[in-house]
């Protein structure tokens, strides 16, 4: 099935459902409405999400695009998946523009810390860093080009939590040339599991670009090279390691503060 993405006075073309991202949950349609609501194509929501659809589909209906009340089993089907918070929208794919490390954009060039992300696999990861990056005010995530990294995706954006919408995505295909690129006006930091500063150590003093590598390996000596510093989370206890999200999120927490 398809739909139409159309306005009275533009060509009229068709989009295929398959073709299309699931943003699942209030927060992340919200998010979704807020950022890009021209590439919303499609809404639908259980009645007892009525109220909080309701905003959603006057936009939709001022677009004169679809939006429906449905059951909670066959909104299941829509998002292909239980955890669908009774809301779900179906937009078109967000672009993830090149980093041009010659010139970094805004986003990456004030803010405090931006994440980056080296093979991180899980987009379930990848989604967490993103709502945990906006929650502390980071504006970027960058992604790299290692054919392990997971990209935006349904799973991404619906454990994102409407974090994605609100950052900038870049892509760097080769990111330790990227990451030489952005010295010296961005500190580029690796995060390692041991021989690493502790972030108290990371001056505050300009912009931050955090480097996070993938959940099993870690990032490569490429990549760990490339960095100005590194830093170490040290265990305070027998467990040695976090998971990347939530060592993210402590770095970033960490490294954000004043």
């Amino acid at each position: 099935p398809g739909c139409v993405a159309s306005a009275p006075d533009r060509p009229r073309r068709v989009v295929t459902q398959s073709h299309l991202d699931r943003h699942c949950g209030t927060a992340a349609v919200a998010a979704l409405f807020a950022q890009r609501p021209q590439d919303v194509m499609r809404l639908f929501h259980t009645p007892e999400r009525r109220r909080e659809a309701g905003p959603h589909c006057a936009i939709m209906a001022r677009q004169r695009r679809p939006y429906r009340e449905v059951s909670a089993a066959d909104l299941a089907r829509v998002a292909a998946t239980q955890h669908h918070g009774g809301l779900v929208a179906l937009a078109l794919p967000r672009p993830v523009p090149a980093l041009d490390p010659r010139n970094p954009p805004p986003a990456v060039a004030l803010s405090r810390v931006t994440p980056v992300l080296d093979g991180i696999g899980n987009p379930h990861n990848l989604g967490a860093i993103a709502r945990s990056a906006a929650f502390f005010g980071c504006r970027a995530l960058v992604l790299s080009g290692d054919p392990r990294q997971a990209g935006l995706s349904d799973a991404a954006f619906r454990t994102a939590e409407g974090g994605l919408e609100v950052l900038d995505v870049f892509r760097a295909e080769d990111l330790s040339r990227a990451l030489r690129g952005l010295a010296p006006r961005i500190l580029t930091v690796a995060a390692v599991a041991r021989g690493g500063v502790p972030p108290a150590q990371i001056p505050r003093d300009t912009a931050i670009a955090l480097v996070l590598g993938n959940e099993e390996d870690g990032l490569t000596s490429a990549t760990v090279s490339a960095c100005a510093m590194r830093v170490t989370l040290p265990p305070a206890g027998p467990v040695e390691s976090l998971n990347v999200s939530v060592a993210a999120a402590v770095l970033i927490h960490a490294l954000s503060a004043s």
